[in-house]
């Protein structure tokens, strides 16, 4: 196993649970413009296949790869950023992020 975290390397997974079922294609589409931010080596939008025995919380996943410290800030800054928050908050119950 490498240490990425040696070169500054960032991977950002963001789990997002709906209200309403019915909104899930809602939130992938607010959360579909955060692709168009530079800054990202990956960008990964899915919805949870629900497979798993013990839970299935989670019904969208991002995942986000950056190559440093600095443009993971620089993506979190960006206004498609704020935009995506505004039209996914009202939609969404749970958000887990993790950054590692």
């Amino acid at each position: 196993m490498t240490d990425d975290s040696a070169r500054g390397f960032i991977r950002h997974v963001v789990f997002f649970s709906a209200k309403d079922q019915a909104d899930v294609p809602k939130i992938m589409d607010g959360l579909s413009i955060l692709k168009d931010i530079p800054h990202t080596q990956t960008f990964e939008i899915v919805q949870n296949r629900k497979a798993d025995l013990f839970g299935n919380e989670a019904d969208v996943i991002v995942y986000v790869e950056f190559a440093n410290e600095a443009e993971f800030h620089a993506y979190k800054a960006h206004p498609l950023y704020e935009e995506s928050i505004r039209r996914v908050r009202p939609l969404r119950d749970m958000r887990v992020a993790a950054d590692f």
